[in-house]
């Protein structure tokens, strides 16, 4: 059995002071390093939103977009973020008090200007696989915990698809290693990961 631990985007961007901050991101860090370090998983693997400066969910390269409207991207509809997570900016770089070197495999998503990608495992057209789900089968992962930033998109994404993708694997979601953008997004993200067959844990539960 292979236990891994997935932490979804624990970046400058989306913790205070960052381009899309969620409110009290930065308070997760302290919980992902001590699952790091306690001994419990075999595996530690990371998502990193990794956007090109030019992204099509960037309200910036929509005239007459502002931040948090909606449009429509690949013909699916669309919230117009803040620019955020470029790459090779200090906005997309791991939290500086993450302990980086406890993970050993990241993958990067958000790279195709003309998708979005929330999920780790692929874009939001569904089509366009990371690599991810290849990656846990190749190393026989039997139980993923997933924890990350935000609750209410990037992690639920992440967590559906990986009940879809990585079937017969025990899939868990930390929900104190979470923070969400709206309340309201994230009660109804917990009850749909819990309808998917997400188990919806504490870190103290470990």
């Amino acid at each position: 059995m292979t236990k891994a631990l997935l932490l979804i985007d624990i970046q400058n961007g989306f913790c205070p002071g960052g381009n899309l901050p969620v409110a009290e991101g930065a308070d997760i860090v302290p919980i992902a390093n001590s699952l790091m370090n306690s001994g419990h998983y075999d595996l530690v693997v990371a998502s990193q939103d990794w956007h090109p400066a030019n992204h099509g969910s960037f309200a910036s390269q929509h005239p007459g977009k502002t931040p948090f409207d909606m449009g429509e991207l690949s013909g699916q509809p669309q919230v117009m973020w803040p620019d955020h997570c470029v790459q090779g900016t200090p906005d997309a770089e791991f939290h500086p008090e993450l302990n980086v070197s406890a993970i050993e495999y990241v993958q990067r998503k958000g790279e195709n200007p003309a998708v979005d990608s929330y999920s780790a495992f692929r874009d939001n057209d569904r089509s366009a696989l990371t690599g991810l789900a290849a990656y846990l089968r190749d190393r026989n992962v039997t139980e993923l915990d997933i924890m990350g930033l935000a609750t209410d998109y990037c992690v639920q994404f992440s967590a559906l698809d990986a009940v879809d993708m990585l079937p017969g694997v025990k899939i868990r979601l930390i929900a104190d290693g979470c923070r969400g953008i709206d309340p309201k997004g994230v009660d109804d993200a917990l009850s749909t990961m819990r309808a998917a067959g997400v188990e919806i844990i504490q870190s103290s539960d470990i």
